[in-house]
């Protein structure tokens, strides 16, 4: 006989220690439902699987007991019951209980009537003691308390977007799009509504089974991640029958929360009602924030306070509207009386309001991107004032529809750590791909002329190029234009001299408000200081000395006579006596002329809708125009400046200087002989050279643009070529616009239906008034191939101006006073206010969605 065993064995210890954890976990919470919003009794509140069992039960006789409605109906429903004590209950009252349900059993208290005027604090203080759950479902909590499970089956499970990425394993598996839907056996797809999927763990989920099953599943507990048989598993988990049930349950339960015929009903109203107030709460702080961003206005002050002085724009605009509107009223009234503590008006929630109406904004550009399906970028570069290098990037499309339309949507600023070719490619193509939009798609890139941008073997388009074939690069033409003026000016000594006299002239009057005062009284148009990369821009500070040299003469005179500083009395005298020389009013005439031909070009660059071949034909006007100023420019401004100087009383003489005799050695070529004539030395070292390094320039620097323009010339001129030379033409485009075995237009076909084209309207001279006819005609379909080449060749874009008027929003909001601000602030509210358009387009209760699904909230939304 054996010895009885005194002590337990291991064993049994490990046993029982396991059970006393599993009766610890079980009681977790339980005493959540004895603290309610009042001090109250509080009946216990049946489990949501509890709530669906019962909906049999709540078809019958209003006059059956609660115990005879709660009354479990099979094995499945009593364990569901007898699981109830796991979970934290809802805090209900009376009145909740005994109406919703029309219970007329025993109660712990005898029913009062409902509070209202209590009604916001009871919803209150319920969802502080219970956050929303989080979107992410292996954020939720292993046990859900009723709350949670409700709040679940009221949001739905979120459904997978067929544009997400996933992330691939070690093994280069992952999870696919079409695992979403089930695939019958006569072809027919059904959606899956019940598989969910996790950022966090990359795992797929049953919704209704993480809700509803008591087995414990990899589909219900951590996760499916098995991608080499997610496709069989998933088959096997929705014909179980514990999957079946589960979803009976869910829909059952979803069915009666719409219907309002929960035992909780009046709980639930009442939560409801607390939910709508908090959506017309954020729906005006929505508006505020975007009007203010629109405007670039700051959104804070010093202090983050209500009704203190320097709390900033918003705090200020939401007192102004609380005076008002009668909901905003209300949540100040709550926030003054200490009822509510989450004010929702701090810094915090204020960025991520932005950020959700920025990315709803990017939403609808991507969106229409994508269906653009060709577009372009541009790129440029500039230095915030916090010394960071802020990268804008700006997408250019044709709009697809009866009507066309050219349209560049900005995509935000991004900080540039490195301006190499290799740093700056990298970052766009990055960025591209977190919008999910194919880079396979792009079909131009424009930039400045700088060599990390331009270059042809380590420049970004010479890396992207290497990517994609097909995206053609179209240099700056605005930029472009404004080099050709930069090498004129540096290629005379006199023009050199002239823009330093002009800027002299206008420090002097600047550097004092005396001396500017004296100028104002003498003159209408002011002097302006020039701009040391837009030379077009120059105009303006020839324009006041080409039409009121003799008053900013006298304007000189008088500051010299009334000077005490010897300094600025010779250098006043001196300036005036430049201004009024012969020399200088013939500089000041051709500068102006020079400038005026190319300042109205340069503007009409910078549009929106600028096109390549309406780009390339203005440049070749320019270069005409020039020409032709140049057999009788000089003339003409000889006279002008004998006029200017017959109004100021000076002499139209040029000083002759003495010419230097040097020293000569031999050679087989001879020198030039010296102009001894001032008149024509001025001509040809200053006139003739200015005007013939302009057009020189323009032909050389735009030849890249020319290059371009040639390949799809044959889309306009057709009318100009026979047969064989338009399908040669045809043929070549043909082949720029392929890849390998991919291809955006058959030749052949092109050519095909451009002779087969109808009698086209003389007017017609442009690419895009072409697609426009194709499009309100109806001919796309008739034409297709011709459509897909004039929906390429209005995409390419022609100048960066786009980019260069981001960089102004950028100063407006990224001040001196606001140089610590975020960059995903600064972006958001940059892409807010530059695409204000799409803004007034995005429906507030979206963006309110987005907001409340980003992180569990304290309030329900």
């Amino acid at each position: 006989m054996s010895q009885k065993r005194i002590y337990p064995s291991g064993a049994e210890k490990r046993k029982k220690k396991r059970t006393e954890e599993e009766k610890k976990e079980q009681e977790k919470g339980t005493l959540l439902k004895y603290f309610g919003a009042r001090a109250q009794p509080t009946p216990p509140t049946p489990d949501v699987s509890t709530i669906v069992s019962a909906s049999t039960a709540d078809d019958t006789a209003a006059g059956s007991s609660t115990a005879e409605l709660l009354a479990p109906e099979s094995e499945e429903q009593l364990t569901s019951l007898e699981c109830e004590e796991q979970l934290p209950a809802l805090t209900l009252t009376d009145t909740s209980v005994s109406t919703s349900a029309g219970m007329t059993g025993p109660s712990t208290s005898a029913p009062t009537a409902i509070d209202f005027a209590s009604t916001p604090s009871t919803s209150s203080s319920y969802q502080d003691r219970s956050p929303a759950p989080p979107i992410d479902p292996a954020e939720w909590s292993a046990f859900l308390s009723d709350s949670e499970r409700t709040d679940l089956v009221k949001r739905g499970p979120v459904p997978i977007s067929d544009t997400f990425t996933f992330p691939k394993k070690s093994d280069g598996r992952s999870f696919h799009y079409h695992y979403t839907y089930r695939q019958l056996v006569n072809g027919e797809k059904i959606k899956r509504s019940w598989l969910i999927y996790s950022k966090k763990n990359d795992a797929v989920y049953c919704f209704c089974c993480k809700l509803f099953s008591r087995k414990s599943t990899k589909l219900s507990t951590e996760g499916q991640r098995d991608w080499v048989n997610v496709g069989a598993l998933l088959k096997q988990h929705e014909n179980s029958q514990d999957h079946c049930n589960n979803m009976v349950k869910w829909k059952d339960f979803a069915t009666r929360l719409s219907k309002q015929k929960t035992i909780d009903a009046t709980e639930m109203a009442l939560l409801e009602a607390e939910k709508n107030r908090w959506r017309d709460v954020l729906i005006r702080l929505i508006s505020i924030i975007q009007s203010l961003a629109e405007r670039n206005l700051a959104l804070r002050g010093s202090v983050d306070t209500l009704h203190k002085v320097n709390n900033g724009n918003f705090l200020k605009e939401v007192e102004l509207m609380a005076k008002f509107d009668p909901v905003l009223k209300d949540h100040i009234r709550r926030i003054d009386s200490g009822m509510q503590h989450n004010t929702y008006l701090g810094k915090t929630i204020q960025n991520e309001l932005i950020e959700c109406v920025s990315d709803k904004i990017m939403e609808v550009m991507v969106a229409e991107i994508k269906d653009s399906k060709y577009y372009s970028i541009i790129l440029d570069c500039t230095p915030d004032v916090s010394h960071h290098e802020q990268m804008s990037v700006v997408v250019r499309t044709v709009t697809l529809g009866k009507t066309p339309e050219i349209k560049e949507h900005f995509l935000g600023f991004l900080i540039a750590p490195e301006s190499t070719g290799l740093g700056l490619s990298t970052q766009i193509l990055n960025r591209l791909d977190e919008l999910n939009i194919p880079f396979q798609d792009c079909r131009g890139q424009s930039y400045d002329n700088g060599a990390n941008m331009k270059g042809k073997n380590k420049g970004v388009q010479a890396r992207l190029l290497v990517k994609n074939p097909r995206a053609f690069y179209v240099p700056c033409s605005a930029h472009t234009l404004n080099l050709t003026v930069s090498d004129a000016a540096k290629a005379s000594k006199d023009a050199s001299c002239f823009f330093g006299n002009v800027e002299k002239v206008y420090n002097l009057f600047a550097g004092s408000t005396q001396r500017w005062a004296i100028l104002r009284k003498f003159v209408d148009l002011t002097l302006k200081s020039w701009s040391e990369t837009r030379w077009e821009s120059r105009i303006k500070s020839i324009e006041a000395l080409r039409y009121q040299a003799e008053k900013v003469r006298e304007a000189l005179l008088e500051v010299r006579n009334k000077a005490t500083d010897p300094v600025v009395a010779v250098e006043d005298n001196s300036l005036a006596e430049e201004i009024g020389s012969f020399r200088f009013q013939i500089c000041c005439v051709v500068w102006f002329d020079i400038l005026s031909k190319i300042s109205i070009t340069s503007k009409l660059l910078q549009s929106t809708n600028m096109q390549l071949d309406v780009a390339v034909n203005l440049v070749q006007k320019n270069k005409v125009e020039l020409i032709s100023y140049r057999k009788t420019g000089f003339s003409d401004a000889q006279t002008s400046a004998k006029e200017i100087c017959e109004q100021m009383n000076t002499e139209a003489v040029l000083k002759e200087k003495r010419l230097r005799s040097t020293k000569r050695h031999f050679a087989y070529e001879a020198a030039d002989e010296p102009i001894v004539d001032a008149m024509k030395r001025l001509e040809v070292s200053f006139f003739n050279t200015v005007v013939d390094c302009s057009i020189q320039s323009l032909e050389d620097r735009f030849q890249s643009l020319s290059e371009v323009k040639e390949n799809f010339g044959v889309l306009l001129n057709f009318r100009e070529l026979d047969r064989k030379v338009l399908r040669e033409k045809c043929e070549l485009l043909g082949q720029k616009l392929s890849c390998g075995e991919e291809a955006d237009i058959d030749g052949s076909a092109l050519a095909v239906e451009i002779e087969s084209l109808p009698e086209l309207p003389q007017t017609m001279t442009t690419a895009f008034e072409l697609l426009t006819y194709l499009s309100q005609n109806e001919m796309c379909e008739l034409y297709p191939n011709l459509w897909v080449a004039l929906r390429i060749a209005c995409t390419l874009p022609v100048t960066v101006a786009s980019a260069e008027r981001s960089f102004s929003k950028l100063k407006l909001i990224k001040t001196y006073l606001r140089s610590s601000m975020a960059q995903e602030r600064l972006s958001g509210l940059a892409v807010i206010s530059i695409n204000n358009k799409v803004g007034q387009c995005i429906k507030y209760n979206d963006v309110i969605s987005d907001f409340a699904s980003r992180k569990a909230r304290k309030e329900r939304f």
